[in-house]
């Protein structure tokens, strides 16, 4: 799949553009703070809905603005798909084919984009929140069922939270709403559990042989989902349940003094292992960086197995931040099918003969020339 044109109405800087793109590489050139990185924000929530730089849809709208547009004609294998999405202090509008959608989840999936920022090298060493996010966002472009499932959880967690901060410092709970909450908590939370397990595994497939590719043969990269009550790949739904259940039993003082959920997917992390080594813990700056790298080569690749098609690939100011070994490598795995946009401030010293095939656009103070 590939974006063959973008417009934009009232977004972040730009009062009004309309771009066409090319089907392989794009490199947006400009000084810092011209516009260069919200041209590819807007690519990326085109695709997800929402923004990888803020939580706050009404920092995407132009100032002074009443809404925010942007539209975009995705080329698939089955044909030509417009999509587009209105943003608005009352909320979002979401349109595929110029149909309004009821469900943001509904309008996910159609248009599958990997972002690799320079934040994403902090993937590894970054919070377990960071590496829960890129979980979540990335299973929720190959599985709407998935986004619903998650949405379901986070309700049912904020519901019990909130019966545990009204109870707080209580030595015991007597309350049979919170029954009710807590099992329907822990069926919500074994769905999305299983659903990580699984991508897991098919990132670890990925990763793994990319991985040992850039390290020329050296390093084994083990991806594992780390389970804060114990719960492994293996286990049946009903033993994911029972652990679940017990560990919360167990602890319900525990929860009660602090006034919150402990226990559940809001509080698990991802781990990587370098040679059976804790990357995190042990591995040097250029092995954390190669195995950023490795996850997002391998999401592309997962994605192109599960959807059919390869996603579409932002590069947004990365380039400059790997040497040139792997910048290389990068460069070299994307040629062909992946439509790749580039954000950077001079193609100069980036030796590769797919940038110099590629489509130029000059962006400076929110206006683009091509």
């Amino acid at each position: 799949m590939y974006i063959e044109r973008l417009e934009l109405k009232n977004f972040r800087n730009y009062d009004s553009i309309e771009l066409d793109f090319s089907s392989k590489i794009n490199v947006l050139i400009g000084e810092n703070a011209q516009g260069k990185t919200n041209l590819m924000e807007s690519l990326y929530v085109l695709s997800m809905a929402k923004s990888h730089r803020t939580s706050n849809d009404k920092e995407l709208i132009r100032w002074e603005a009443e809404y925010g547009k942007i539209i975009g004609d995705i080329h698939k294998k089955y044909g030509r798909l417009p999509l587009e999405l209105i943003l608005s202090k009352k909320g979002k509008k979401a349109k595929v084919n110029h149909l309004e959608q009821n469900r943001l989840s509904d309008y996910i999936g159609q248009l599958n984009v990997v972002m690799f920022a320079p934040e994403d090298l902090f993937l590894v060493k970054g919070s377990p929140q960071v590496r829960r996010r890129f979980l979540d966002m990335e299973i929720g472009q190959i599985s709407p069922r998935y986004l619903h499932d998650l949405l379901n959880f986070q309700k049912i967690l904020k519901q019990r939270n909130h019966i545990l901060k009204k109870h707080q410092g209580q030595s015991k709970l007597n309350d049979v709403m919170f029954d009710v909450y807590t099992e329907q908590y822990i069926n919500a939370a074994v769905k999305v559990i299983q659903k990580r397990f699984q991508f897991m595994e098919l990132l670890q497939k990925w990763a793994e042989p990319i991985h040992f590719g850039i390290s020329r043969g050296l390093e084994k990269l083990t991806v594992a989902y780390d389970s804060t009550i114990g719960i492994k790949a293996d286990y049946s739904e009903s033993q994911m349940k029972t652990t679940l259940e017990t560990k919360i039993f167990e602890n319900q003082k525990r929860e009660l003094d602090r006034g919150v959920t402990l226990y559940g997917p809001h509080r698990d992390d991802l781990k990587f292992f370098v040679n059976n080594y804790d990357v995190q813990t042990y591995g040097s700056q250029g092995q954390q960086r190669t195995t950023a790298l490795s996850l997002k080569l391998a999401e592309i690749e997962l994605i192109k197995q599960e959807v059919g098609e390869a996603p579409v690939l932002l590069l947004d100011d990365v380039l400059s931040e790997l040497d040139d070994y792997r910048q290389s490598h990068l460069l070299t795995t994307i040629h062909g099918d992946v439509q790749t946009f580039v954000t950077t401030t001079s193609i100069e010293g980036i030796a590769h003969d797919t940038i110099k095939q590629a489509k130029m656009f000059h962006v400076e103070q929110g206006a683009v020339i091509k």
